[in-house]
């Protein structure tokens, strides 16, 4: 029985629900979330993917959702302690708030499981299906696809978003429409003619110059629907090459890199990386020197000595950020190399407003490029790039390296479009 001074789990989740998830008093999240909480988005037995924040983030989290969909009616609908976890149900409705889906009505049904220790959430699992109660009016809403990229199975590679005819849409709407997905990027695609399109890439927060996930989904989602063949991307970074293909059965993209470079890591940069990390100096594979890579966006390179240093990811999300933010980083490139050609990798991007991602293809080609320039493989070089098992969510990137020092890297992976929007959309 707990004591009489620690809340009874039940009362935990309502007053949370109550006070935080309805939006009425966000700032009250420590009161009711433990210093750490592992959310996993999608029912038991199908988990898609997991976030960890902290009570803070988990408020900045609910103020954004205000932002983009503006103020909720909000019920809950069932509170019941099973033992083993305190499930919930609610009903929510409200009208976005902007973007290209300004004006729509909308109700979401959330179900949800949580843990419960001390009175604190520990842990929860959470299912949101939603259903348009009208249709916006005005122009027609440019349709979203989602797909995993770096995998031919949903339940692997790194989810994105997807518009395949983005043509008349302002900066401000792509946002909008980034942050109601939740996925780390969201493609927009204006078509040129002739395989030709210009492309914009936009996290929930901000542009980004370069996506390479988000370019492989893009592409197969466009050769499902057009065929495979060859493309060019008119991106922020410069132009990209992609090719489609499919083998049996599967769909797969290979991108070709803007020329990738390096610069040195400055000294005090390299410090403040590995304080907000969590490493010391120690953790580091001396084989393998740190730099700044870029291939479309900028990545400092790290490598650990072992693969449980990379396992062993617990950073300062705050801290890290605001580095990121200072030096123009993308996302940062954890790596372990296991031989010489296979790669493991963890990919930290607070500044998109996920802990990490579960496939990077930009940050895949800058380190081929960081390899070649360091002179670390024989040349031409085939890698592989294993990310997200960590996660929970298995990618697998093949790079290839020309020798020339000057060509793009080449970036290859299947992609699958995902299941209803409902069990992939960001955990609410």
């Amino acid at each position: 029985m707990p004591s009489p001074s620690v809340p009874l789990p039940a009362d935990v989740v309502r007053g949370f629900l109550d006070d935080v998830r309805s939006g009425a008093r966000p700032d009250r999240a420590d009161r009711y979330l433990a210093p750490r909480v592992e959310a996993r988005q999608g029912p038991p037995g199908a988990v898609r993917a997991v976030v960890r924040r902290t009570p803070g983030q988990y408020a900045g989290h609910v103020r954004e959702m205000l932002r983009a969909v503006g103020p909720w009616d909000f019920e809950v609908t069932g509170v019941v302690d099973t033992g083993p976890e305190v499930e919930a149900t609610w009903r929510q409705a409200g009208t976005v708030a902007a973007g290209p889906d300004r004006g729509r009505r909308v109700v979401e049904h959330g179900r949800a499981g949580y843990t419960v220790r001390d009175g604190r959430i520990t842990g929860y699992w959470i299912d949101v299906r939603e259903e348009t109660v009208h249709e916006r009016t005005g122009p027609p809403v440019p349709e979203v696809l989602r797909y995993a990229a770096f995998s031919a199975d949903p339940r692997g590679g790194n989810p994105a978003g997807v518009v395949l005819h983005a043509g008349g849409m302002t900066a401000g709407e792509m946002l909008a429409t980034a942050a109601d997905v939740g996925f780390s990027e969201t493609a927009f695609l204006v078509p040129r003619g002739d395989g030709r399109f210009a492309v914009r890439y936009f996290s929930p927060r901000a542009e980004v110059s370069f996506c390479g996930h988000a370019t492989i989904a893009s592409a197969v989602a466009h050769a499902e629907r057009s065929g495979p063949g060859r493309l060019l991307y008119e991106t922020p970074a410069g132009l990209v090459g992609v090719v489609t293909s499919r083998t049996d059965g599967a769909w797969q993209a290979t991108l070709t890199s803007v020329p990738p470079r390096t610069v040195p890591l400055d000294p005090a940069d390299r410090g403040d990386l590995l304080t907000a990390l969590g490493w010391s100096e120690a953790d580091l594979d001396p084989d393998l020197p740190a730099r700044v890579a870029y291939a479309g966006a900028w990545h400092p390179v790290l490598a650990a000595a072992t693969r449980q240093r990379l396992a062993d990811l617990e950073y300062d999300p705050a801290a890290l950020g605001e580095l990121m933010a200072r030096c123009d980083w993308t996302t940062v490139a954890l790596v372990w190399r296991e031989d010489a050609t296979t790669f493991h990798a963890r990919n930290p991007f607070p500044p998109g407003g996920v802990v990490e991602d579960p496939a990077t293809g930009a940050a895949a080609a800058a380190l081929g490029g960081y390899l070649r320039e360091q002179g670390l493989v024989p040349l031409p070089a085939r890698l592989t790039v294993l990310q997200g098992a960590d996660m929970g969510r298995p990618s697998r990137l093949t790079v290839d390296v020309p020798a020339h020092p000057d060509a793009g890297v080449r970036v290859t992976g299947n992609a699958v479009a995902l299941p209803a929007r409902g069990a992939w959309q960001e955990e609410s």
